[in-house]
């Protein structure tokens, strides 16, 4: 085997770690506004994903038929989150809710602020992660791009933190780089973007900045073709971690001849 192919197989075999769990994907996924279940279960397989995030209000615990009976766990780990939560004391209630159902002590936390930006309470987000650490959870918070409120959620427990690329929902990618770059340098916990992400270009570009993982929904479930666009979600993601690691070439004003400057 060549020394490349050995590195590269290295590579593929480091494991993300949160808490006391541990993923070979660096690509998690989520269920919601697939045309069909049938389309839904195709791109989760396409996806590569092991880690599958589902809203516990979409759940019908009580009910014979579920989300959950699309969803095989014996495949995938089940992250329940608390979307549609706007307040701590709300979303503390159904967080509870999915580990007495025995979805999973690991939570994806959302406390937002406002319906129609979607975008997080930092002080309820914080109140929340600070109960939920303390009650035993595995919390993995969702928040804003800003590496104060960051450091603050990483400094209160959370097993990870996940700023927003951009607003739910919109498609518009990474839109701070500088400030992911910014949470990165000082983050002991691994760093998942979450929301935002229209398109592979933009897991790659979250990847190579050095993010841990990327968490989507949107930009997979409303794609013309879900299926094909989570085989490339998962594709940008591998590939951007392959350039991470590798070490990318330093950015220069004036071309620099890649062949000898003169004849051997």
């Amino acid at each position: 085997m060549l020394a490349a192919d050995k590195a590269e197989k290295k590579i593929e075999g480091t494991k993300l770690k949160i808490g006391r769990y541990e993923f070979v994907s660096r690509l998690f996924v989520g269920t919601g506004k697939y045309s069909s279940m049938e389309v839904m279960e195709e791109a989760l397989e396409a996806s590569g994903a092991e880690v599958v995030t589902v809203a516990v209000r979409r759940v019908k615990i009580n009910e014979t038929a579920s989300l959950l009976d699309h969803i095989d766990t014996k495949k995938y780990k089940i992250l329940p989150n608390t979307a549609g939560c706007y307040s701590a004391d709300e979303a503390i209630r159904v967080a509870h809710l999915a580990r007495e159902a025995g979805m999973s002590d690991m939570v994806k936390l959302e406390v937002l602020g406002d319906e129609e930006t979607l975008l997080p309470d930092p002080i309820e987000t914080l109140k929340a992660t600070q109960v939920l650490v303390k009650e035993g959870f595995t919390v993995l918070v969702y928040t804003s791009d800003d590496p104060i409120i960051t450091k603050k959620l990483e400094d209160a427990g959370a097993a990870s933190v996940m700023p927003a690329g951009a607003p739910i929902g919109s498609g518009q990618g990474i839109l701070n780089k500088n400030n992911i770059r910014i949470i990165l340098e000082s983050a002991r916990v691994p760093i998942i973007v979450d929301a935002g992400v229209g398109t592979a270009s933009d897991v790659t570009i979250a990847m190579e900045l050095g993010c841990e993982g990327v968490l989507l929904n949107t930009g997979i479930a409303l794609a013309k073709d879900p299926v094909r666009m989570a085989k490339a979600m998962k594709l940008a993601c591998e590939s951007g971690r392959l350039a991470f690691l590798s070490g990318r070439i330093p950015k220069r004003l004036y071309a620099k001849a890649s062949s000898p400057e003169k004849d051997f």
